[in-house]
């Protein structure tokens, strides 16, 4: 057995969208991750970046099930002593509607320099509207 290497002009990069209105956050970041990180390509190496990258639109309005919304806890910590924040699902919505399917995702993807160069490939909008159509990215249906 050989290690695989591929190079990265030879890698075929596509773009992909998905509507994540009235979809379950984690099966859509499920998906988007699988994607980024290359999972669904023959030659996928997981030392490499060799994924492609997705648009996701409508991401505000992404669901949940049973009670998350309201019991759904995101934490985060100042530094200081005593420095613990709290937001929960709605909150987060209502200020950053984006951010609850972002770290989803980022959660879901290798830690460290190539997590973060893979989290960069995906593209997250509030609305419908998204300035990637000279990609002509393919529409994924979940």
């Amino acid at each position: 057995m050989k290690t695989v290497f591929a190079k990265p002009a030879s890698v075929e990069r596509k773009w992909f969208v998905i509507d994540a209105e009235g979809k379950i956050l984690g099966r859509v970041a499920a998906k988007v991750a699988s994607i980024v990180r290359g999972k669904n390509k023959a030659i996928f190496v997981p030392h490499q970046e060799v994924g492609d990258f997705v648009v996701v639109i409508n991401a505000d309005k992404i669901a949940v099930t049973g009670r998350k919304a309201e019991q759904k806890m995101y934490y985060r910590h100042s530094g200081y002593v005593g420095g613990l924040k709290t937001n929960s699902f709605e909150k987060l919505m209502e200020k950053h509607p984006t951010q609850p399917l972002e770290l989803a995702i980022k959660g879901m993807l290798p830690k460290g320099p190539l997590g973060r160069k893979m989290a960069k490939n995906v593209k997250l909008y509030a609305g419908t509207e998204h300035p990637h159509n000279s990609q002509k990215p393919v529409a994924i249906d979940l």
